[in-house]
């Protein structure tokens, strides 16, 4: 007897470029859902397989094929609008002639709809149309903290989207708020790379014995602090109130600073400014990372004494590895809603510090070096119980049905 046909799963998010997290949701849905064929689907076709990514696909061309489940993976997706989605599929400097061309500018709409061939204006959102029924419409953990920024068209868009999925979370309070107020009553969800670890121990272990990594682990063998930092910290005040931080914390622990990019799509981490800030520090008291594939950075964080830095999925890779971390506020945030500090709000201990501006990363650096283990550790299994305790009810809608998670082994890709 043949085994019942399934309908493939096509899984939806922003992997067509280079940032840490992005590249990790694929991989994790993946070990997560075992025994289930995939498309890995974004805005543009991209290969980041050379950087531990996936070969993408449009979206366009998985979906409308016949019956499909389609899963929106992860990632701040409900207000990532038209215009930043386009210019961060560019090569960087693509990403500066058009916004020197467009930014600000009515037309920018419109050649960001030509630039990614959808008219969606907020377009890692969709809806039913773009499936054959019977498939199913998951939005697993997604964020949207700055929905309130939206126009009144976005919202409706998104809203409207939603109210289609056969189920919706999302990974902080927040973003919970948001639609709450809306109409859209939305369970919590932890974003699933708190599940890195369980998934994927061993190969981070791998890495860490080999390569950059390796010799990070060489230059430091007293350890380090991972570090990293967006193009958002590029003014001087910033760069020397950083330095003024990671050189005191240095000095008083005797940990060396590992500088780390998490991403190198436009608008995420510039190795010039890292130049800069190793500059200011005293000599051997940092070292620049070079690489940029995924599972060097995984194993860069959990070799690691600690992650100072402003990518998101820097700080909640070093929660799946019960590390101490502090998140990194851009300077020109101002009183915006912050998905950092909306995670760590919703998710972490109060004992950790959330976000800091620069001129506070020595005492923020301080205090989570001082959270006992025990505490980061039980934070940690307590939101993998969480995640997979979510994540089986919207399992249980595709089918037939989905052989679950096995919570004792990782999964080796």
């Amino acid at each position: 007897m043949k085994p019942p046909a399934t309908s493939p799963l096509i899984l939806f998010g922003a992997f067509d470029r280079h940032n840490f997290g992005d590249l990790l949701f694929p991989h994790l849905m993946a070990a997560l859902l075992p025994e289930r064929s995939f498309g890995f689907a974004g805005l543009a076709a991209r290969d980041l397989r050379a950087f531990g990514g996936h070969r993408v696909k449009p979206l366009a061309s998985l979906s409308g094929t016949g019956p499909a489940h389609l899963i929106h993976a992860g990632g701040e997706l409900l207000t990532c609008s038209a215009w930043q989605a386009a210019v961060m599929l560019l090569d960087p400097l693509e990403a500066v002639a058009a916004i020197a061309r467009y930014d600000d500018d009515p037309a920018a709409a419109e050649w960001a709809a030509r630039q990614l061939g959808t008219s969606r204006t907020i377009p890692y959102v969709v809806g039913r149309d773009v499936l054959a029924a019977p498939g199913r419409l998951i939005f697993n953990a997604v964020g949207g903290v700055e929905w309130n920024a939206l126009s009144a068209v976005q919202r409706g868009e998104v809203k409207a989207a939603l109210r289609q999925a056969d189920w919706l979370s999302v990974r902080d309070h927040v973003t919970q708020a948001a639609l709450r107020a809306e109409g859209i009553d939305v369970p919590l969800c932890p974003d699933p790379a708190v599940m890195v670890e369980q998934c994927f121990g061993e190969v981070i272990r791998q890495r860490q014995q080999q390569g950059a990594v390796k010799a990070m682990r060489d230059a430091f063998p007293q350890g380090y602090l991972a570090c990293q930092f967006s193009a958002d910290f590029a003014d001087d005040a910033s760069l020397d109130s950083l330095a003024q931080g990671l050189s005191r914390v240095a000095a008083a622990t005797g940990l060396g600073l590992a500088l780390f990019r998490a991403g190198a799509a436009p608008w995420h981490d510039d190795p010039a400014l890292y130049e800069k800030l190793q500059g200011r520090l005293p000599p051997g008291m940092a070292q620049l990372f070079p690489s940029l594939h995924l599972w060097d950075i995984c194993a860069l964080i959990a070799a690691s004494r600690g992650v100072v830095g402003s990518s998101l999925h820097g700080r909640i890779v070093a929660l799946a590895y019960g590390l101490p971390r502090v998140s990194l506020l851009p300077p020109q945030r101002g009183m915006h809603p912050d998905k950092r500090i909306a995670f760590a709000e919703t998710w972490e201990p109060e004992s950790l510090p959330r976000a800091v501006g620069v001129s506070q990363v020595e005492r923020a650096v301080r205090q989570a070096l001082g959270v006992p283990v025990s505490v980061l550790q039980e934070n940690a299994a307590s939101l993998r119980e969480q995640y997979l305790q979510s994540q089986a009810q919207w399992a249980g809608l595709l089918m037939p049905r989905i052989r679950p998670f096995n919570r004792s082994c990782a999964i080796i890709r």
